[in-house]
């Protein structure tokens, strides 16, 4: 059975989609088959992806609300061994819809269980809130990953969401585990994003990623073009500190990041890329 982890913080621009897709990229890379869920209205994890709106026949908003498998939403990306789950802005009223239809809390669980012996990892970005889609999300994981910037307000959500993952493995999920927080858009040359680290660190110990995410502007790049940091720019900061998340929460299969950048670079249009630096920040 495949490993279900939920991308998740009710705090908008922490960097949550952006560790939900490189992840999955990265975990692919390594030779794991990975399905990436976009639970969010935004859609930002499908468009990050290179897949448009125009090209979908069928989205998560049927699984959730038509109850249809999600194998029959699963479209291929540009990333190999990474396959999606899209989603589009008609999710917006999906929460609404869900409000008093029966089990509304385990529908995506439902439509997952199709999937789940076909896959290594399934990565399920979920919407900035701690709504009912993001109570589906916990309610099919195994585990929940947290993006945590490296500033003062990002602590503050921080109690809110772990309430809600006990709440969720009392009544819902007893299996939820915390996988674990990520540090994302630290800047070295910030003494506050130093001191969150250190309490941070301090207070979850072992429940931190040793992996840190810079603020990189590679990774702002990389969701214009459609494709993640870890094949727009293997050599970044950026990709770099998602291989090194991705080798945290399983050891490669296979590498093959450079022959699968070398084959995106060979068959896509001429970038200019801006100079590398440290005062660009990834997307939420």
């Amino acid at each position: 059975m495949g490993r279900v982890i939920a991308v998740a913080n009710q705090k908008g621009g922490v960097g949550k989609t952006t560790t939900a897709v490189n992840l999955a990229a990265a975990l692919a890379l390594d030779g794991h088959s990975v399905l990436l869920v976009d639970l969010d209205p935004q859609g930002s994890a499908t468009t990050g992806l290179g897949v448009h709106a125009r090209d979908l026949e069928s989205t998560v908003y049927e699984a959730l609300l038509a109850q249809r498998p999600a194998r029959e939403m699963t479209t291929r990306t540009p990333v190999e061994n990474l396959d999606l789950v899209p989603a589009t802005r008609d999710l917006v009223g999906a929460e609404i819809e869900l409000v008093n239809l029966p089990g509304r809390e385990h529908r995506l669980h439902e439509a997952l269980a199709s999937v789940r012996g076909s896959y290594d990892f399934i990565l399920i970005d979920c919407p900035p809130s701690l709504s009912l889609l993001t109570v589906n999300a916990l309610r099919a994981a195994d585990s929940v990953l947290i993006p945590l910037q490296c500033e003062y307000y990002a602590l503050e959500g921080l109690t809110a969401l772990l309430d809600t993952i006990g709440r969720v493995r009392d009544s819902l999920n007893s299996r939820l585990a915390l996988e674990g927080l990520v540090l994302t858009m630290y800047d070295s040359r910030n003494s506050l994003a130093r001191q969150v680290q250190n309490e941070v660190r301090t207070h979850f110990r072992d429940q931190v990623f040793r992996a840190v995410v810079p603020r990189n502007v590679r990774v702002s790049e990389s969701p214009s073009h459609g494709v993640p940091v870890v094949l727009y720019d293997p050599s970044s900061r950026g990709a770099a500190a998602y291989r090194a998340l991705a080798r945290e929460i399983a050891p490669p299969v296979r590498v093959e990041a450079q022959r699968a950048a070398a084959a995106w670079a060979e068959h896509s249009p001429v970038i200019e890329r801006k100079p590398e630096g440290e005062d660009a920040e990834g997307v939420g």
